[in-house]
């Protein structure tokens, strides 16, 4: 049997955890479509289905923007995707699939943020500028990488990163943030964040901090220690974009989540494996404890060990 690689390894030191790290990407590369794009937007129905207040918000005036958003993602999927999307102008729908419309509940019908959710794997999030800096003002988040949209909704930048250590309100990181946020003009930007945890669980709200470990007191992802069967890599791909008629801009997060195992596999997997020990090892107290890692640093860094030292 054939194991799939991870598409993205930005624990190979090329994204180091608590950096900012912004790169310019290709229009051509904006959205990602793969094997898993029909099961993911499945898992976007049902969580639309039973929970639609904790997966999607907006400001009463983002419609316009959303319906922007929607006219961007249209042509670019038909241009770029033809095997999985078809269509013409902003009439676009996913093969094999039902109008994004039809499956969605009655009351996000109408919203073209929503709409424009169920055509790709990506969470879309829209910022806003307003005299605080730039702030939630609408999103579709069915795959959070431990935060809740209902809390963030409606807040800057700086708020919203507070319980990052390093870049919370008052911090040169949360400036250059905002900064980098008024500098972006036409061009397109994408940055990768990391974590593990435990399970493959698409939407993952629970915030590390409210995982403790009993016998330690600290947060925990792996309470029954078996890292081989339960540790997955989720990697966040996220991309920036200006609106060119609001001017707000589009957040795009795409979840990958692979089985730590699989870099056992990998034909680069003394490098990788070694890259993430560096990298495990390297981060502090404050900084393990928000991604959930100080109790099962240890196990994981001799798991990743193991794999170094079997190439």
């Amino acid at each position: 049997m054939t194991i799939r690689q991870p598409t993205h390894t930005p624990y190979d030191g090329s994204s180091k955890l608590f950096t900012i790290g912004l790169k310019p990407l290709e229009i051509e590369r904006w959205i990602e479509v793969d094997e898993f794009l029909l099961p993911h937007l499945a898992e976007k129905q049902r969580l639309y289905a039973d929970i639609p207040e904790k997966v999607f918000v907006e400001e009463a005036d983002t419609r316009d923007a959303q319906s922007e958003v929607l006219a961007l993602l249209s042509p670019h999927l038909i241009a770029k995707h033809p095997r999985s999307h078809c269509g013409t102008g902003s009439d676009v729908e996913v093969i094999g699939l039902a109008t994004a419309t039809d499956r969605l509940p009655p009351t996000l019908r109408n919203a073209p943020l929503a709409r424009a959710s169920l055509l790709v794997q990506e969470d879309l999030i829209l910022m806003r500028r307003d005299e605080r800096g730039w702030r939630l003002a609408a999103g579709s988040l069915c795959f959070p990488s431990s935060w809740s949209l209902q809390e963030k909704f409606g807040k800057p930048l700086q708020e919203i990163h507070a319980p990052v250590p390093g870049f919370g309100p008052g911090t040169r990181p949360a400036e250059l943030i905002n900064r980098m946020f008024d500098g972006l003009q036409g061009q397109t930007v994408e940055r990768f964040n990391w974590s593990i945890q435990a399970g493959d669980a698409l939407y993952h709200p629970l915030s590390n901090i409210q995982r403790i470990d009993r016998a330690t007191n600290r947060p925990t992802r792996f309470a029954d220690g078996d890292i081989n069967a339960h540790a997955f890599m989720r990697v966040e791909r996220q991309t920036l974009r200006k609106l060119p008629v609001s001017s707000d801009i589009l957040f795009t997060i795409r979840i990958h989540l692979d089985p730590l195992k699989v870099l056992d596999a990998h034909p680069d997997r003394a490098t990788l494996a070694a890259s993430f020990v560096e990298q495990l090892l390297a981060l502090d107290q404050q900084q393990l404890d928000y991604k959930g890692l100080t109790a099962d640093r240890d196990r994981l860094v001799a798991f990743l060990n193991g794999i170094a030292g079997s190439a």
